[in-house]
């Protein structure tokens, strides 16, 4: 019960706490900048394209060690999610919204991508926007939403870290692993 994991849960606290961190400081503080300096809906749509370009590598970087980590630790872990009450219904939970902002980081680079060629000023990008036309005022309303889900996601992931964190405290174990082994036995039917 108390093996060490302390690699495997540094990429993946590592990993979530830039996927986080990043997506929120983007929605809050890049957005808002290019918001600022935008002498158009075009301008401010190029500054803030030009930002989430240079982050997307970091990013993606960050959500792998995530999921690395996250890998290794659920393999690490895995009798304690099979016989500790409560762990196994919590790590879903870690799984379904991870998988969630997986899907609204990806959509979030999509839309992102739309609205960057939407609005660049190069002959190239512009030529492949003709051939793909975008409403640009309603990419960049579908892009905010998503950049606004992915930290309110991820934050969630965080606060199921934080549970997770306590569910390993050896008397929450014990209490857990008596909790799961009682709900296993079944007691026979003393008809009269």
């Amino acid at each position: 019960m108390s093996e060490r994991n302390t690699f495997v849960r540094s990429i993946h606290d590592l990993g979530l706490a830039a996927w986080f961190g990043g997506s929120l400081m983007g929605a809050v503080g890049l957005n808002g900048a290019a918001a600022g300096q935008g002498a158009s809906e075009t301008d401010t749509a190029r500054i803030a394209s030009a930002g989430w370009a240079k982050w997307t590598p970091v990013n993606a970087v960050a959500i792998g060690l995530h999921l690395m980590g996250g890998t290794g630790l659920l393999s690490a872990n895995a009798s304690r999610v099979h016989t500790q009450q409560g762990v196994a219904s919590s790590t879903l939970a870690k799984t379904v919204l991870t998988g969630a902002a997986l899907a609204a980081t990806a959509y979030s680079r999509v839309l992102g991508k739309k609205v960057e060629l939407a609005s660049s000023t190069d002959p190239e990008d512009l030529d492949k926007a003709a051939h793909h036309p975008v409403d640009l005022h309603k990419a960049r309303k579908h892009l905010t939403a998503m950049q606004w889900a992915v930290p309110a996601l991820t934050g969630a992931v965080v606060v199921l870290n934080a549970l997770h964190g306590e569910q390993q405290r050896p008397l929450q174990q014990k209490v857990g692993m008596l909790q799961r082994a009682a709900s296993q036995v079944t007691v026979p039917h003393l008809g009269h």
